[in-house]
């Protein structure tokens, strides 16, 4: 499929058809969190995520980024770009696409949206998050935030739909070990919201 007819398809499916949820995904690949009781409250802010395609060779790609190392409940996690809601923006997909811009260095005027996924309520951070998906017409140069970015990573849609990225790993957060079913992408293993984001993103591509 030529990356026009996959942005026609996507951009279809994603107009026509319910989006699959977190509910049934959860069950399989973070069932941990659903025993997990903390609800949103006056503190819980708003994120947001950007999934950008672009076209790259023969295939079809977008970005991940590894996080620095750092105190804090996603240092040195795997995650899309992205961060927290600020008072200038318009809108969330206004969050998604400054905070890509600012992490990875793309241009956010080049990026086209398509339409949001399922928003996701993140414990650990206290945070709504809404992955945005949107995609670029060629390969963005990209220059990472050292900040915020220790690497980012060019992953294709053929890699995504490989069904032996998916694996049972043991991780550790807040000085707790937890075995976790994951994706393993790229020798990274990405776990937690990230994985559910990539899970949901999985059933719509299928």
């Amino acid at each position: 499929m030529n990356f026009a007819d996959f942005v026609y398809s996507l951009n279809k499916r994603l107009s026509e058809q319910p989006l699959p949820g977190h509910e049934t995904i959860m069950q399989k690949m973070a069932p941990y969190r659903l025993k997990l009781k903390i609800e949103t409250n006056a503190s819980t802010r708003r994120s947001a995520v950007l999934m950008m395609f672009y076209p790259k060779g023969e295939d079809i790609f977008l970005p991940l980024i590894l996080r620095p190392q750092y105190d804090g409940v996603h240092g040195g996690q795997m995650a899309f770009p992205g961060g927290r809601a600020e008072l200038k923006d318009k809108d969330i997909q206004a969050t998604a696409l400054r905070e890509a811009q600012e992490e990875i260095g793309i241009k956010a005027t080049d990026v086209k949206i398509i339409k949001n996924l399922t928003e996701l309520f993140i414990p650990p951070s206290n945070m709504y998050c809404q992955p945005v998906v949107g995609f670029m017409t060629s390969r963005p140069d990209f220059y990472p935030d050292e900040r915020e970015v220790a690497g980012i990573f060019e992953v294709s849609i053929s890699e995504i739909l490989n069904p032996s990225i998916v694996q049972v790993r043991t991780v550790e957060t807040r000085g707790e070990k937890l075995e976790t079913p994951c994706f393993v992408i790229q020798e990274q293993i990405v776990w937690g919201a990230t994985a559910l984001m990539i899970a949901e993103l999985i059933e719509i591509l299928r």
